[in-house]
């Protein structure tokens, strides 16, 4: 009994496997790759459908033929419709999101997307981009990835290009968030609040509860924008 319950596994693992192989021809590389929320849904339940029926005794190879085939049918129509009509393209992909506009971080935008700073600079970091200061325009993708355009000043060009000697690089330090001043960023740099008053001061802040984030950056100065800044403000 156990032999031949195993050769219905093997039978259902290998019509599975191809059936997922031809539908996923059919469907696209983007159900591999998971670019959107849709095709990342899609490639779970693909693997659901394939893995409850291997493992329910009851469901035979009928049931995985019908289940996958329909459900590939349906994906395979619901990324038809998405070349055809923009209306389902924004519906079932969803549209680029920016989070940063002309060097400013779009505080609704943020907000809309469920994100807060800290998540914004991780991202950035994973980007190669460690201060939102050099930041023009920010994108977040409905893959979840960023599309970052650069101010002219921070794109790349190498030091060696221009024949320069090497200088030391600094890591961008964030000394304010969400209007509170993170102090212990501020002793492991070296410096006390009669400082931090003074760089406010150079930037025409008064009060440090006004500012959505203010980095400093070692030979460059510290970085400050303001609710004010923000069109929406808090």
């Amino acid at each position: 009994m156990q032999g031949i319950h195993l050769w219905y596994v093997t039978i259902e693992l290998i019509v599975g496997f191809f059936l997922l192989f031809v539908i996923v021809r059919f469907a696209g590389r983007k159900v591999i790759k998971q670019v959107t929320p849709f095709t990342f849904i899609a490639s779970i339940v693909f693997g659901e459908l394939l893995g409850n029926a291997l493992y329910e005794p009851k469901i035979g190879l009928p049931y995985i033929i019908y289940s996958i085939c329909l459900w590939g049918v349906l994906l395979v129509v619901i990324e038809y419709l998405g070349q055809k009509s923009l209306f389902f393209r924004g519906l079932f992909e969803g549209k680029p999101s920016a989070l940063i506009k002309n060097g400013v971080v779009d505080l609704q935008a943020l907000k809309k997307n469920r994100m807060n700073l800290n998540q914004l600079q991780s991202l950035l970091r994973q980007s190669e981009t460690f201060s939102i200061r050099e930041v023009a325009y920010c994108y977040l993708e409905a893959d979840g990835s960023l599309s970052i355009l650069k101010k002219s000043r921070y794109q790349k060009t190498t030091r060696e290009d221009l024949n320069l000697p090497d200088i030391p690089v600094y890591v961008p330090v964030t000394i304010i968030r969400d209007g509170k001043v993170l102090w212990d960023e501020i002793k492991d740099l070296g410096f006390d609040e009669s400082w931090l008053s003074k760089q406010l001061e150079s930037q025409q802040v008064t009060d440090y509860k006004t500012v959505l984030i203010a980095e400093w950056l070692e030979g460059d100065g510290i970085f400050v924008q303001t609710y004010a800044t923000n069109p929406d403000g808090k």
